[in-house]
């Protein structure tokens, strides 16, 4: 399967933060959750050229953020379409995501951080190669939610 990352378009922006709607505790990540995430999402001034489309066949169905946090490293976020979760498409979707930031941006080290619930997730990073560093406490969604830093040496 072949995926293809380009800048995210307003549309793009706007599918996403108001269809994109995940089943039970995986809500969490619905964009319209927290609405200072879901103001800079669809606000192209504050997307820049940081966050990325991925399409599959001309079709919506992921995005990237990518944020340059020191000379080597790159802090990401993703997100797959709902509809595609839960069904094994997760290791490539990752896989190609670390291609694309490797040969965009030439890290030496990629980081991302996740919710600690959401153990799907993190056994996908896990199997790619991610390693835990250390869990912190932060403010989204209205309360205070357990997080996991994770990195990647390129």
């Amino acid at each position: 399967m072949t995926f293809t990352f380009e800048m995210m378009n307003q549309e793009q922006a706007e599918d996403i933060a108001y269809n994109w709607h995940y089943d039970g505790e995986y809500s969490f990540y619905d964009m319209e959750a927290d609405e200072d995430d879901l103001a800079e999402f669809l606000d192209s001034g504050t997307r820049g050229d940081s966050v990325f489309a991925v399409l599959k066949e001309d079709e919506l169905i992921g995005f990237f953020s990518i944020n340059k946090v020191g000379p080597d490293i790159c802090d990401i976020g993703l997100g797959l379409r709902p509809d595609l979760t839960g069904k094994g498409m997760g290791l490539e979707f990752l896989n190609s995501g670390i291609d694309f930031v490797q040969s965009r941006f030439n890290p030496v080290k990629i980081t991302l951080s996740v919710a600690t619930f959401n153990q799907r997730a993190i056994k996908t990073y896990r199997r790619i190669g991610f390693k835990d560093i250390e869990t912190f406490m932060q403010d989204t969604n209205g309360s205070t939610f357990e997080f996991l830093k994770m990195g990647f040496e390129c």
